[in-house]
């Protein structure tokens, strides 16, 4: 039996990039926190390239030189600065404004500049600037003054456009094409009410965005968004939602996954016309979740992090025509055997109205039959998230102490569609809470169950929800 020191001692390698050499970058957090490191092949002994105290945010090599991006706040305190990291290992402070949040929005396909979101004019709004890999602080070309929350996502091919998405809440954002040269931005999707647009990528030659949307659906489509503002459903969930879309510019092969019971199903393939897909074979990764990809020179390979209630987050790299994937990193499990770790079950509970409500449930090895097992009710934060099998420490801990745990996604998570999200809006907040309570009626059920020894734990919404 393994202390909860050890199992908070698990590490993670995730956050990949893939340079112009075919060196694999990585975020891994052996030292404590996540820090930038690099790696030849699979399973070779991988380098590491940072050494701070704070946790490194991203990384990105650059597209035609060895050289990274990568973004780093102080003390938890989100003003993320950015620096460039050399391959002789100097590093180059590009912002140098401490006082200012900065968001990476992408190296322009000649690598000779980058793209950032702001708030250094005024702290209330971000402005989209355009800086040299050289310049540094005051040299930043500031191309569009904002008038809101604007993020970057990323340079049009020819190195020109900038697209661009509006925050207005977490469900309903705006996306914009910017013309660098003349500073004229184009809104590409007007609409009324709450409209959700992300994961945006240019697509091939520039001429439309790829992204996922919830305007035609109650869930989240992979949708073409021409620049003149044009929206066509290239792939819809089948009732679930698609998570996300990245898109090789050059190539047009593209990787895209559907949320399934907070299960991950991965989709590759290339563009056999504007909104046609021809599909490669699935890659086969373990854990259930994986995201994060990054694409490799001329995409014929991308690298992907992986993660499960049983496997620690560690990074795939994946031959995209075949599927063949192959493990390149290996992040330790301190030295606690795998098969030791518990995988969950998706289970539906009926709540006061009739509504199923899904959660993960999972019981100790040595539970049975005779109502002695203890349970925690772990309540995720937000609202608006979902409880996924990702690889949790504690949760571990738990259980290799005898402990089932319940998560359930009580109305008012996401990845349910957006009518299920809004279900605890305003003053139908207590409704969730209500979820809880249909959710310890359901453990009462369960012959493995103590009943008498159920207890509830949450951060943030969590917390709320463990007070109410």
């Amino acid at each position: 039996m393994y202390d909860l020191e050890r199992y908070l001692n698990v590490r993670s390698a995730y956050g990949a990039s893939i340079g112009p050499d075919g060196r694999l970058a990585f975020l891994m957090d052996t030292t404590g926190v996540g820090q930038v490191w690099t790696l030849d092949g699979p399973g070779a002994w991988p380098t590491q390239r940072t050494f701070y105290d704070e946790p490194v945010g991203f990384v990105e090599y650059a597209p035609e030189r060895p050289e990274l991006a990568f973004g780093m706040d102080e003390g938890g305190n989100e003003r993320t600065q950015l620096y460039r990291l050399d391959d002789d290992g100097t590093v180059t402070d590009l912002t140098a404004m401490p006082d200012a949040k900065h968001r990476w929005g992408g190296w322009r396909p000649d690598g000779e500049a980058f793209a950032f979101a702001s708030n250094r004019r005024d702290e209330a709004v971000f402005d989209v600037y355009v800086q040299g890999r050289e310049e540094t602080g005051d040299d930043a070309e500031l191309i569009h003054e904002g008038d809101g929350w604007f993020s970057v996502n990323g340079f049009s091919p020819n190195g020109r456009h900038l697209a661009l998405s509006e925050a207005h809440s977490s469900f309903d954002q705006d996306v914009y094409v910017l013309d660098t040269a003349t500073g004229d931005r184009t809104h590409l999707t007007p609409h009324e009410g709450s409209v959700r647009y992300s994961s945006v990528s240019w697509g091939p030659e520039g001429e439309a965005l790829y992204l996922v949307t919830d305007a035609e659906s109650d869930t989240l489509e992979l949708a073409r968004l021409s620049l003149s503002a044009d929206l066509d459903i290239v792939r819809d969930g089948g009732g679930w939602n698609i998570d996300g879309v990245a898109v090789d510019q050059d190539s047009g092969r593209l990787a895209y996954s559907r949320n399934v019971e907070g299960y991950n199903q991965l989709s590759v393939g290339e563009f056999a016309g504007p909104t046609r897909i021809s599909e490669f074979p699935v890659p086969d990764l373990p854990g259930g979740l994986a995201g994060g990809v990054a694409w490799g020179p001329d995409a014929e390979r991308f690298a992907i992090s992986v993660t499960g209630r049983t496997v620690n987050t560690n990074v795939f790299v994946v031959e995209t025509a075949t599927g063949e994937a192959e493990r390149w990193t290996h992040a330790s499990t301190a030295g606690i055997p795998r098969e030791t770790f518990v995988e969950p079950e998706v289970v539906r509970f009926e709540s006061f109205d009739g509504r199923e409500i899904p959660a993960l449930f999972s019981l100790p090895p040595e539970a049975d039959g005779d109502g002695t097992t203890p349970v925690i009710v772990d309540i995720h934060g937000g609202p608006e998230s979902q409880r996924r099998p990702s690889f949790a420490g504690l949760t571990q801990y738990f259980l290799s102490r005898g402990y089932a745990v319940l998560e359930p996604n009580v109305r008012g998570s996401t990845g349910y569609g957006k009518a299920y999200t809004h279900l605890d809006d305003v003053e139908r907040r207590m409704d969730s809470v209500q979820d809880v309570r249909a959710g310890v009626d359901w453990l009462h059920d369960r012959p493995a169950v103590d009943p008498d020894r159920i207890v509830a734990m949450g951060g943030s919404y969590g917390g709320f929800m463990v007070l109410s």
